[in-house]
């Protein structure tokens, strides 16, 4: 005889949340299970795509229907049932604020190669580069073409190597030409950026935001529905000093901080492989320990890491030795914006009937 639906269910709660530590079935991550000839449809309550905990689990939830005899169509959806906003950029399901409390940390470096490195995994990506007085994405990740206008007079952002990026240093007609502005047009442009971009279906949005705590990051905060925030900091004690109140002006706006990254953690010399810690060792673990936020990765000090200028995200350079140090950043903010929707899923979702939950969509 074949496994019921109910039957079906019951085996998918031995299947572990491995960064919660719960099984899927009680924190509510599986919206419906539906067997028709011979095939199990399990619609998940995940908003992460490609954030390896989150295949990991869609991996076992896999291996529990073929067990049964079955063949796995899995599916995600989450909703507004699911504690998400579906007003305010309905069709991006993910923004992600990187912030740093001073300047000169590589905050644009390490939000770039995250909005690449995400591209890279095949997400739909955006990065909009909020630091309108140092507008330096365009840098890093040159633009195909200008931006486009829609007849409504929104901007249509151009794409950099798959990333569709929108910046001040695209509208600037030098680019030395200095970003000379005053709070009321620096707002102007801060809220051009944030609701009159078309930016089409996104699963993650990158906002480079200004250093420190000022008026751009708390219109962010304040018209944006943010995921999560990553902090990038040096092991200096004045980067330190900084990042710690920017952590602490996050946690004011209820937004959660992801974690930290550990730019220039140390200088690994080229000719005999010895590492130096030039700014200090383990800074960001005072951090870590005080505000119990995980530590997303250290970035060593490399010439080719934001030091030559030269275009381009290292993340997607096979022959660069700062890649791999990448690809564990991206692949830990993936898990951590995972972890933070399905905690959010966990906290919101009513248990209802598989009949009446909502019609999933396609992962």
């Amino acid at each position: 005889m074949s496994i019921t639906e109910h039957e079906l269910e019951i085996k998918l709660e031995g299947v572990e949340d491995p960064d919660i530590g719960e099984d899927i079935v009680s924190l509510g991550l599986v919206n419906d299970v539906t067997i028709d000839d011979e095939t199990a449809r399990i619609s998940l309550a995940f908003n992460a795509p490609y954030a390896p905990s989150e295949m990991e689990i869609g991996n076992q939830v896999r291996e529990v229907i073929e067990d049964a005899g079955l063949e796995a169509d899995l599916r995600a959806h989450v909703g507004e049932d699911h504690g998400f906003d579906d007003e305010v950029l309905p069709r991006v399901r993910n923004v992600i604020a990187v912030s740093s409390g001073k300047g000169g940390v590589g905050k644009t470096t390490v939000a770039a190669n995250l909005a690449a490195g995400l591209e890279k995994r095949g997400a739909m990506v955006g990065l909009l580069d909020a630091d309108i007085h140092g507008p330096n994405v365009p840098q890093i990740l040159p633009p195909e073409s200008d931006p486009g206008v829609t007849p409504n007079e929104e901007i249509v952002p151009p794409r950099s190597d798959g990333v569709r990026i929108i910046s001040m240093g695209m509208m600037m007609e030098d680019e030395d030409d200095p970003a000379i502005l005053r709070g009321p047009m620096v707002n102007k442009f801060m809220m051009k950026f944030l609701e009159g971009v078309e930016w089409g279906r996104l699963d993650y949005l990158i906002v480079d935001l200004p250093p420190g705590t000022g008026d751009a990051t708390l219109n962010l905060l304040q018209s944006m529905p943010v995921t999560g925030s990553v902090v990038v900091t040096t092991p200096q004690e004045m980067a330190l000093d900084d990042t710690r109140k920017g952590i602490q002006m996050f946690n004011k706006h209820d937004t959660p901080v992801l974690g930290v990254v550990e730019n220039m953690s140390s200088f690994i010399c080229p000719s005999c492989g010895d590492q130096h810690g030039l700014f200090g060792t383990g800074g960001a673990d005072t951090i870590v320990d005080k505000y119990d936020v995980p530590l997303l990765g250290r970035i060593p000090i490399h010439p080719d890491f934001g030091a030559d200028g030269s275009q381009g995200a290292l993340v997607k350079d096979d022959d660069s030795e700062v890649q791999s140090h990448l690809e564990d950043v991206v692949g830990e903010v993936a898990d951590r914006i995972g972890e933070t929707n399905r905690r959010t899923v966990s906290e919101n979702i009513t248990q209802e009937p598989a009949n009446k939950l909502p019609t999933e969509t396609e992962d």
